[in-house]
C-alpha cells in the first residue's frame, strides 16, 4: 500500500524533524520598531495578573518582513512593558501575522497572542511606512523619514510574557490550568537607522490600540536583525483571575459592546 501521509510518522521521522528544526540557520528580518509612552492607567488596565506594570509605562511596536526561504513572512506585534516577580519584558497584545503557519505555531506552542492580519513595511528612498492591518483597518501605522545611521548594539537578551491556555469545550472556562510562559529571544542586529516621524493609532474594535495613546515617542528605528527564542512555563496562573482577559486573543463577537472611550472617535 502507497504511504498514508495523515498516518502515524515512526519514531526515526520524528526524531529526524526535530534534529532539522534545531539546525535552521540564522533568519534575518527588516523592520520598523517604534516605543512611547503612554497612560500608566492604561497599561495597568491590560495586563492580567500576576504580570505588573514595569517601571515606565512603554509601548513596543514592531513590524517587519521575514526572510524565511521561500515562505516570505510579515510579522507585528504591539507589546506593554510588564514585570513578573524581578523578570522585567513586555506583553504582547497582538501580533498579527501573514501566513497561517506562524499564527498556528506560535499561539499552540508558546501561547502567543497571534491573528491573521496584514504587514507592510517599505522604504522609497529615505522615506519609510509600516503598517499593521486587520479587517480592512491599519491600526497601527508608523510613517517617517531615515534621518541617519545608528551604531550597532550589542546582541541583547529580551523576555516576552504569554499566557498558554485552552478555552473549554463547554464555553466555560478552561480545560486545563493556564500557565504563564517566558519567552527569551537573543537579538543580533546588523544595520539600524534613525527615523523622524510618527505614530497614527485608529479605531477597530477588534485590535483597539488606540486605548494606549502616544504620549511621548521615545524613538523609532529601522533595522536588520536575527534572533532566536526559547520558551518555558513558570508558573500555573488563577483560572479565574485570567478570565476576563481572554477576549485579548480571539475576535469575540461580543466586542460589539464594547464602546470606545470618549472622545477617542
Amino acid at each position: 500500500m502507497a504511504r498514508v501521509r495523515y498516518g502515524a510518522r515512526t519514531e526515526a521521522e520524528i526524531t529526524a524533524a526535530r534534529t532539522a528544526s534545531t539546525k535552521l540557520p540564522p533568519i534575518w528580518s527588516t523592520g520598523v520598531v517604534a516605543v512611547w509612552e503612554t497612560d500608566p492607567d492604561a497599561v495597568a488596565a491590560v495586563l492580567p495578573p500576576p504580570l505588573k506594570p514595569a517601571a515606565r509605562p512603554l509601548v513596543r511596536v514592531n513590524i517587519s518582513k521575514v526572510d524565511l526561504p521561500g515562505y516570505p513572512l510579515g510579522a507585528g506585534s504591539f507589546s506593554v512593558a510588564a514585570a513578573h516577580d524581578s523578570v522585567e519584558g513586555w506583553y504582547p497584545l497582538v501580533m498579527p501575522m501573514t501566513h497561517e503557519r506562524a499564527l498556528t505555531g506560535g499561539r499552540e506552542v508558546f501561547g502567543e497572542p497571534k491573528k491573521l492580519g496584514e504587514v507592510t513595511v517599505e522604504r522609497d528612498g529615505l522615506g519609510v511606512r509600516a503598517a499593521l492591518a486587520r479587517h480592512g483597518i491599519a491600526f497601527v501605522e508608523v510613517r517617517g523619514a531615515v534621518t541617519g545611521e545608528l551604531p550597532l548594539p550589542e546582541p541583547s537578551r529580551k523576555t516576552d510574557f504569554y499566557f498558554k491556555f485552552l478555552p473549554a469545550v463547554d464555553g466555560s472556562g478552561f480545560d486545563a490550568d493556564p500557565v504563564l510562559v517566558h519567552c527569551v529571544r537573543h537579538e543580533k542586529v546588523r544595520r539600524l537607522e534613525r527615523i523622524t516621524g510618527d505614530v497614527v493609532l485608529r479605531e477597530s474594535r477588534h485590535d483597539p490600540v488606540s486605548d494606549l495613546p502616544v504620549v511621548r515617542l521615545l524613538e523609532v528605528t529601522l533595522g536588520e536583525k536575527t534572533s532566536d527564542q526559547r520558551g518555558r512555563v513558570v508558573e500555573r496562573v488563577d483560572a479565574q483571575a485570567l478570565l476576563p482577559y481572554v477576549h485579548q486573543r480571539y475576535d469575540d463577537p461580543l466586542q460589539v459592546l464594547d464602546a470606545p472611550p470618549e472622545g477617542s472617535l
